[in-house]
């Protein structure tokens, strides 16, 4: 596939780049696992509750499809699955047989640990990763991509927000911001700007150069 810019799709403008404010550092860091805190683990299923929330990834399913297909991939990991919606978005629109595993913390029946996958699809979750925990989530999704992966960042504020008042979108930097994190860990197929954040394709990076780039 061909590195493009500038492509829009069915977001919103972009909003400008700021980071939420997290309240008490300790707070956070009391009840920490590597990846996600237990008290933000309750929060988001507490979010989980609403039936609109966690399913932004069938928006993508048509893009994500496109990508399995040139790749070949008969497996997938969604990786922040929310509501599994993904998987029945991709089903119609595939041809080949596509196996499919779940990750979600903050579902009980999903939050095992992921072995590597041939194909993730990370759709519009890091935004809503804790900021202390973020190397950790990436350094996971590195591990965790043993092939290619398909990940979307929304850069604004979202619509809904926690039940302790914050935005649901802890993180709200733009592309300048997440690029560098991403290409440490990653080899970069494609980029998409597309309304209110992005869309990257990337390919797993040798540990020798991901160390290197780190």
């Amino acid at each position: 596939m061909r590195p493009t810019e500038g492509r829009r799709d069915k977001w919103r403008p972009v909003c400008e780049d700021r980071v939420s404010t997290m309240g008490q550092l300790d707070e956070v860091i009391s009840g920490m696992s590597d990846l996600i805190s237990t008290a933000y683990r309750q929060l988001q299923r507490k979010l989980h509750e609403n039936p609109d929330y966690g399913t932004a990834s069938t928006h993508f399913a048509p893009f994500v499809a496109s990508v399995v297909t040139a790749v070949n991939a008969t497996e997938l990991l969604d990786y922040g699955a929310g509501k599994g919606r993904l998987q029945q978005a991709l089903t119609p629109l595939l041809k080949q047989p596509l196996r499919v595993v779940h990750y979600d913390p903050a579902i009980d029946e999903w939050s095992a640990t992921p072995a590597p996958a041939g194909f993730v699809a990370c759709i519009d979750v890091l935004e809503h990763i804790e900021p202390p925990l973020l190397d950790n989530v990436l350094d996971d999704l590195q591990r965790v991509t043993a092939g290619f992966g398909v990940f979307t960042v929304h850069t604004g504020p979202a619509m809904k927000h926690l039940a302790d008042g914050r935005n649901a979108h802890l993180i709200q930097q733009g592309p300048a911001w997440w690029l560098p994190k991403m290409l440490a860990r990653f080899d970069l197929v494609q980029f998409n700007r597309i309304e209110q954040g992005f869309i990257v394709v990337v390919q797993h990076k040798p540990q020798s150069d991901s160390t290197a780039a780190g």
